[in-house]
């Protein structure tokens, strides 16, 4: 969970969550089944391999914020979906950690998005993991399994012990996969967006690429749909990378902000795109 306060109205202190993603529509980029020419049947497209980026000097785990600034108007949303590895208790205690009306949403307004999913979220709500990570227009990347900080300071998280990079990683693609889900590409979230060269050095054999992003939508704690969608609109630009929440407890307003940033952003020639596809334009 990330906390910016500018434009957007927050609650509580950002450690304790860290602690703690009519009328027709316009087109996607979604692949969906075509037309067979013999039997007129639908047939799925062979999925094409997610693309990632070359490792860096030394190994280091490649880093990807944002696709090429090109004519193209396209936008990428991405939703965080944290859990920490402690907070067992609240969700048993009540706490929703998930948030199913937003996924809903994404699927009504045909909006294609990367979640990225703990470990820990994975396996107190497989049935959604799986849902996500078998619907076509969604994929679903690794953020961690603790969402603990892979460096410090990091907005007050609990530090990933010293040597425990790759089986955090390791961990939380275990998780993902074990509740079904299929859509699964090798793209990490650093929890908190925290990271350093000897993080990225560590995380190197693991052979993904780190995605931040360029755009904050400021979701996390507010309370203003209307403050996170302007702030969504002001800043994206062609090839833009959007993180955003599919947390209820701690980002309650996600959801009626994107209902206010999809139409709009369609509105001004923009086409939405899963994080794989942005990195495939470049």
């Amino acid at each position: 969970m990330i906390r910016f306060t500018h434009k957007v109205a927050v609650l509580g202190a950002l450690g304790a969550v860290l602690v703690g993603c009519g009328q027709a529509q316009p087109r996607t980029a979604v692949e969906r089944p075509s037309a067979s020419p013999v039997a007129g049947k639908p047939t799925e497209k062979p999925a094409a391999k997610p693309p990632v980026m070359a490792p860096g000097p030394g190994g280091l785990t490649p880093v990807f914020t944002r696709g090429p600034q090109r004519a193209a108007k396209v936008v990428a949303l991405s939703f965080d979906a944290d859990m920490t590895a402690d907070e067992g208790p609240r969700a048993a205690a009540g706490e929703h950690f998930d948030n199913p009306e937003l996924i809903a949403l994404l699927r009504r307004l045909k909006v294609p998005a990367t979640v990225f999913m703990t470990g820990r979220w994975a396996e107190e709500y497989p049935d959604q993991a799986r849902s996500i990570g078998t619907d076509p227009l969604f994929e679903i990347g690794n953020h961690s399994y603790s969402h603990y900080a892979f460096t410090t300071p990091c907005y007050g998280l609990p530090t990933v012990e010293k040597g425990a990079v790759r089986e955090e990683v390791q961990r939380a693609f275990g998780a993902i996969r074990a509740t079904g889900a299929r859509n699964v590409v090798p793209y990490f979230r650093f929890p908190g967006g925290c990271y350093d060269d000897d993080t990225l050095r560590a995380l190197g054999p693991e052979k993904v690429t780190a995605v931040q992003w360029d755009v904050v939508s400021g979701d996390a704690f507010a309370t203003d749909a209307h403050a996170v969608a302007e702030q969504v609109l002001d800043g994206v630009r062609a090839g833009s990378l959007v993180v955003m929440h599919c947390t209820r407890s701690a980002a309650p307003v996600t959801a009626e902000a994107v209902r206010q940033i999809v139409p709009e952003l369609r509105k001004r020639g923009y086409r939405f795109v899963r994080v794989s596809e942005l990195m495939a334009a470049g």
